[in-house]
């Protein structure tokens, strides 16, 4: 296969929208999540992330990276205003519709009503769920951090309670996101349904893993 080389230099002199679907893709499948928000108001907003990101177990931990707030960021808005938000995997049946809440709707638009989701609720979280989703987690507000080298910022939530099919949670605590259907995203707009090769045991030094059934 052949290999083409690029420098710092050769990224940097790409065309804007060119080098952030070039860096986006580079990292391989990415997890496909919409985040649901809803402000003080009660105006609900959900969006898609490529960029959710788990950080422990104990406490249960999730973060996510959102982009510099010079412009309206209802999603980050909203968290730090209610200190709730949901994280609901897309699936076959989504990713469409989940796709174009990336659109820049206004403040006063819900991505519920302009894409056909439906809102779902809780009485432990205070954020509105996908009802089509079917893995979804509801989080409260942990940590922000300004990440100075982009102006990004990390925020980080600890989860409150976890929504998941009983026939997709496996024997060894493992959930099977194949059959939740949950799907995959690879740069801006990339989106894959996925195929397990194996599962393998734990890794020791003393020998080589084996395939779990």
């Amino acid at each position: 296969m052949k290999t083409t080389h690029f420098s710092e230099k050769d990224i940097l002199q790409m065309e804007s929208r060119n080098r952030a679907a070039f860096i986006n893709s580079l990292h391989g499948f990415k997890t496909a999540s919409l985040i649901g928000t809803i402000d003080t108001k009660g105006k609900t907003n959900l969006a898609i992330f490529n960029s959710v990101f788990h950080l422990g177990a104990n406490p249960a931990l999730v973060g996510f990276i959102s982009r510099p707030d010079s412009a309206e960021r209802h999603t980050l808005d909203n968290i730090l205003e209610t200190e709730f938000f949901t994280i609901n995997h897309v699936n076959k049946d989504t990713y469409v519709r989940a796709h174009q809440t990336s659109a820049r709707y206004p403040m006063d638009v819900s991505e519920f009503e302009a894409t056909g989701l439906t809102e779902e609720y809780t009485d432990l979280i205070k954020a509105p769920y996908v009802k089509e989703s079917h893995i979804k987690y509801g989080l409260s507000f942990a940590e922000k951090h300004e990440l100075k080298i982009n102006d990004t910022i990390l925020i980080i939530g600890k989860i409150e309670e976890i929504m998941i099919p009983e026939d997709c949670l496996l024997s060894h605590g493992g959930i099977d996101i194949e059959k939740a259907e949950t799907i995959a995203i690879s740069g801006l707009d990339g989106y894959h349904s996925t195929k397990l090769l194996s599962r393998l045991s734990y890794a020791k030094t003393d020998t080589l893993p084996e395939e779990l059934n």
